[in-house]
């Protein structure tokens, strides 16, 4: 009841915010891209609020879909990069920080994710909200190429980028109007 309550909370301000600064309302977009995906802040920052905020953008004619994909890609792929080379700095000794322990049995689910499905994983990762922000991090961790990294993430990003435009699209449709 709370988490409903405080989600609406948060998604009124943020229609608020967008109203009174429309000019303005695109930065949005890069920002909460980037928050969603970010190691630990994911997990707090839920996607339906860019969604909803790229879907009011898009309906208000206060951005093009274009820009809002670009916008969102580059957020996510610069947190995703974040999160990459925390991993390989933390290296091995990140799974006995208090933060990790505290969160061990979804680093444990995106550890077996990310074996199951290797190099996949990046590709995954992104699509799923559950593991988006932990994936980079433990592929860092992992010792993954950098290039590889940076290659498929570029084509993760693309692909989430594509399927949240077209989840604008389609919210549009749904909307009366």
């Amino acid at each position: 009841m709370f988490c409903a309550t405080s989600d609406a909370a948060i998604d009124e301000f943020i229609l608020n915010w967008l109203t009174a600064n429309k000019q303005n309302a695109w930065m949005v977009v890069p920002i909460l891209a980037f928050l969603e995906a970010c190691p630990g802040i994911g997990l707090l920052v839920s996607g339906v609020i860019l969604l909803t905020i790229s879907t009011v953008l898009y309906t208000e004619q206060l951005a093009t879909l274009s820009q809002i994909m670009t916008l969102a890609f580059m957020g996510a792929l610069l947190s995703d990069h974040i999160g990459f080379y925390l991993g390989r700095w933390l290296g091995p000794r990140f799974h006995h920080h208090p933060f990790a322990i505290k969160r061990a049995k979804q680093l444990q689910k995106s550890e077996a994710f990310i074996l199951k499905y290797g190099a996949a994983a990046i590709i995954l990762g992104r699509l799923m909200t559950a593991v988006r922000s932990l994936v980079p991090m433990l592929v860092g961790i992992s010792g993954t190429r950098r290039v590889t990294f940076s290659v498929i993430d570029v084509a993760a990003c693309v692909i989430w980028s594509l399927g949240l435009g077209g989840l604008v699209i389609g919210l549009d449709n749904l909307l009366p109007g």
